[in-house]
């Protein structure tokens, strides 16, 4: 199974991840996307939030 991470240093805090990905992606404390549950949506939706990263700072690992 592949785990969408978010690389926080590059992340701009846009919430396009979290809103269209809700079940996988949040805030932390410091207001950059996180992935809090990798098994919370189908590949298919966290790959859509991917794509819409501006800054392209989710990746697969």
């Amino acid at each position: 199974m592949r785990i969408p991470f978010v690389e926080t240093e590059n992340c701009i805090s846009c919430g396009l991840c979290v809103s269209s990905c809700p079940a996988v992606f949040r805030f932390n404390s410091a207001g950059k996307a996180e992935c809090f549950d990798p098994a919370g949506a189908r590949e298919e939706e966290i790959q859509r939030a991917i794509d819409g990263c501006p800054v392209q700072t989710i990746i697969w690992k």
